[in-house]
């Protein structure tokens, strides 16, 4: 038996951002082909972004300005600080398939070539392994390096004039 992906909503088009996965119908049909799954955008963003997160040598997603306002976000009570998992990724869901893109911060010193095959891996295991669609691409874009510095720069009070 195999599940295939119809339409969400009834009409022809299925809903923007939303995946169903429906099989065979029936008495004679297994009780968990038995319906209807759908899953929306958000919930594979949710899953790749976790995936990403678990490679050795990620620092963090997203470019520049996204981690800006989603640092300042986070420190903001009741701002909704839970949009971080999802930061820095982007994903198309299909019928039955999934494009997944993705801005990364990697740890200076590592292997980008290997850090973003790792990424690729984890993500499109993931992805098919919890959602039954198959990724088609994962997209990496490196947009800076972290450097050990950066931080000590930013905890580290001035040695300026006045004490």
């Amino acid at each position: 038996m195999t599940d295939n992906v119809t339409n969400v909503g009834g009409g022809s088009q299925p809903e923007a951002g939303v995946s169903a996965l429906t099989g065979r119908t029936g008495a004679g049909a297994p009780a968990e082909a038995r319906g209807k799954t759908t899953i929306a955008d958000g919930v594979v963003a949710k899953i790749a972004g976790m995936a990403a997160r678990e490679e050795p040598g990620i620092y963090s997603l997203g470019a520049g300005m996204a981690r800006a306002f989603g640092a300042m976000r986070e420190r903001v009570p009741g701002a909704g600080g839970g949009g971080g998992v999802t930061r820095g990724v982007k994903v198309e869901v299909g019928e039955r398939q999934a494009a997944v893109d993705l801005d990364v911060v990697v740890d200076y010193g590592v292997s980008i070539v290997e850090v973003a095959g790792g990424v690729r891996t984890n993500v499109i295991s993931a992805v098919e392994r919890m959602t039954g669609l198959e990724v088609v691409e994962v997209n990496i874009a490196v947009d800076d390096v972290h450097l050990d510095d950066d931080e000590q720069e930013q905890t580290e009070p001035d040695e300026g004039r006045v004490r």
